[in-house]
């Protein structure tokens, strides 16, 4: 068997050191030299550190890699990355690509499929990309809006150093110490107070009580008492009183007669004056009414 001079096989060696080498890169790149991926084309206005061997997602899914990166130099602005995508993947039309970064910095592209499924964007067809606005483009886009409250902040803190200067606000300080003393006070007070009560209320429970049995006894009375007969002698009264007073007033009694007739009045006055002056002559001479003898004689 014919042996290879030591030259030839130094340069086999390098040979296949140089093919491992090449494929060896390719592998850590995430690349494949003999698959069967699709490649797909994004247009780009800027890539933002995308390069290639960059990871491709979908739905955070990696079905893909950036397999290389052009740019056009004659119209300059356009940016063209290829992706190799794996066969099974079916990409609908108005999908569009996305460039997104974590927090440690990788860069990554992700797919934001399009709801038609129907509609198969074909392999060698270039879909839209862009930028994903992640937390930190957020955060940066807020940058300026907080760079135009800072003079705002500047004043506020000033004027809040002045409100903290103020000997008034001591003061105020001072009393709501005081206030919060009086408070403590009141609080103390309104618990004794409650206390008493507490002890008092069971004692005006009971006399209520009492009270409203009294008040059930009095209705109880009330409901008994016949109110209808009661009203009737009322009225017969109020009739009774009536009539008399009509007899008053009338001629025809002697009471009437009495009060309306000025001569019989002065008749009856004449004539108490003379038993009057009969009681008065009786008295002074008895003798002249009465005989009295022992013997039966008559004193003439």
């Amino acid at each position: 068997m014919k042996k290879f001079s030591k030259e030839i096989q130094i340069a086999l060696v390098a040979l296949v050191g140089i093919v491992v080498l090449y494929f060896g890169l390719q592998f850590l790149k995430g690349l494949t030299v003999f698959s069967t991926d699709k490649n797909y084309y994004v247009k780009f206005s800027d890539i933002s550190g995308l390069s290639a061997s960059s990871p491709v997602y979908a739905n955070g899914y990696r079905v893909g890699v950036v397999e290389n990166i052009i740019y056009d130099f004659e119209n300059q602005g356009d940016i063209v990355a290829v992706m190799s995508i794996n066969k099974d993947m079916r990409i609908p039309s108005g999908s569009r690509a996305e460039i997104a970064s974590d927090l440690l910095g990788n860069i990554k592209l992700e797919l934001k499929l399009g709801p038609n499924f129907s509609d198969i964007i074909e392999p060698g067809d270039t879909i839209s990309g862009g930028l994903q606005m992640g937390a930190l483009a957020k955060a940066a886009d807020i940058i300026p809006h907080v760079q135009s409250l800072l003079p705002k902040l500047d004043s506020i803190l000033a004027n809040v150093n002045a409100l903290l200067s103020n000997p008034a606000l001591s003061n105020s300080l001072s009393h709501i110490d005081q206030l919060t003393g009086n408070l403590t006070t009141t609080t103390s007070d309104l618990n004794r107070l409650t206390a008493a009560l507490n002890k008092q209320v069971p004692q005006m429970l009971e006399n209520a009580d009492g009270l409203l049995a009294n008040t059930n006894n009095l209705t109880h009375n009330l409901s008994e008492l016949d109110l209808a007969g009661t009203m009737q002698k009322v009225d017969l009264t109020l009739r009774n009183l009536e009539q008399m007073t009509a007899k008053l007033n009338s001629n025809d009694g002697t009471l009437g007669l009495l009060m309306r007739d000025p001569g019989l009045y002065n008749n009856l006055n004449a004539t108490m004056m003379h038993a009057d002056s009969l009681m008065i002559d009786l008295k002074q001479h008895p003798k002249r009414y009465v005989h009295f003898s022992v013997f039966g004689k008559k004193d003439k």
